[in-house]
């Protein structure tokens, strides 16, 4: 992947904005290869404690949250990654710090990766228009 023994993100911290409802597979598999690559990751919500993961519409595991919100500052991090689901997303669309948070990192011209339903963020923040995109095929609307 980054060649032996190689770790181009040590020192480089991440942020990933979840909440209940998060796919499993796009939570853990980008914080996984994020911190083989060397970052240092913090799972960043909206209330303490440990979000539910699903995988589709099975629950899956209760990840741990690092920091909430009123907890952290988007200065903090270098990267933002928004993982999917359909129900996470849509709920943090909704939630006026959670927007100001990830406004904050486009602001910077800071790295946000949105994975699935994720742009629907983006798009709520107007931030995704004019931009190409990949994304679940039934936002494309938005």
């Amino acid at each position: 992947m980054f060649g032996w023994g190689k770790k181009p993100l040590v020192g480089v911290r991440v942020a990933i904005l979840a909440t209940d409802g998060v796919e499993q597979i796009e939570i853990k598999s980008p914080w996984k290869a994020l911190v083989k690559a060397g970052a240092e990751v913090y799972l960043i919500s909206p209330r303490k404690g440990k979000i539910q993961a699903v995988n589709k519409l099975t629950p899956g595991d209760r990840i741990p949250v690092d920091a909430t919100l009123d907890e952290v500052h988007p200065a903090s991090f270098a990267a933002l990654l928004l993982p999917g689901g359909s129900v996470n997303p849509d709920t943090l669309r909704q939630d006026k710090k959670a927007l100001d948070f990830v406004r904050a990192f486009e602001k910077s011209n800071k790295p946000i990766a949105a994975i699935c339903h994720a742009p629907w963020l983006l798009a709520s923040l107007g931030t995704a228009r004019g931009r190409t995109l990949t994304s679940w095929p039934g936002i494309q609307d938005d």
